[in-house]
């Protein structure tokens, strides 16, 4: 697979071998993927002035590189250390890999947990009523189907509660919404089947 990383990139990271244990390279990398180290995070701090390499680039390549190993996925060592080039130090690129596998589970449901996402449909309700009250005589006695959605709002997942939906249909509205999910189910069906 390849890198979507410059060589300047691995020239950065190849500095890591100035860090004074692996306890503070797995805190940077912690503290770089969460940017806590943006808001005052002493160790990353320290350890950036160690190595004499500006403090942004080292939090931004580190953030880079834990944000491309979470978001695509990547659970096996060979496919971390892909990433890296041939003439990256050997021992260090074991040591990130082996800091990447063990703290990209917890980044990953992280990240699960707080992306914003849809409402979701709680429940499904229908049925079909006979109007026998209404201000217009043309309605009385037409059947009319009442659709009923209950769906969570949610932000960040949290559950703000939920969210009711009643739609009333005439038959002819149905007849029409029905052609048109009729016709969307044969386009689908051409587009798949090519």
């Amino acid at each position: 697979m390849a890198a979507p990383f410059d060589e300047q990139f691995f020239v950065s990271l190849e500095l890591l071998l100035k860090s004074p244990s692996k306890d503070a390279l797995r805190e940077l990398f912690s503290q770089s993927y969460q940017q806590v180290a943006l808001e005052g995070g002493r160790l990353a701090q320290r350890t950036a002035e160690d190595l004499d390499i500006p403090f942004a680039q080292l939090l931004q390549c580190l953030h880079s590189l834990a944000h491309h190993v979470v978001f695509r996925g990547l659970t096996r060592p060979q496919q971390i250390q892909d990433l890296f080039p041939a003439s990256f130090h050997a021992s260090l690129k074991n040591l990130i890999t082996k800091i990447l596998l063990e703290l990209s589970p917890a980044w990953r449901s992280e990240a699960i947990q707080t992306h914003i996402s849809l409402p979701q449909l709680k429940a499904f309700d229908w049925r079909v009523d006979m109007v026998t009250s209404s201000d217009s005589v043309s309605r009385m006695a037409v059947p009319s189907c009442l659709l009923t959605n209950t769906s969570l709002k949610a932000s960040m997942c949290v559950c703000l509660g939920e969210d009711r939906v009643v739609v009333e249909s005439s038959r002819e509205t149905l007849d029409t919404m029905l052609d048109g999910l009729g016709r969307l189910r044969q386009q689908l069906a051409l587009v798949a089947g090519k």
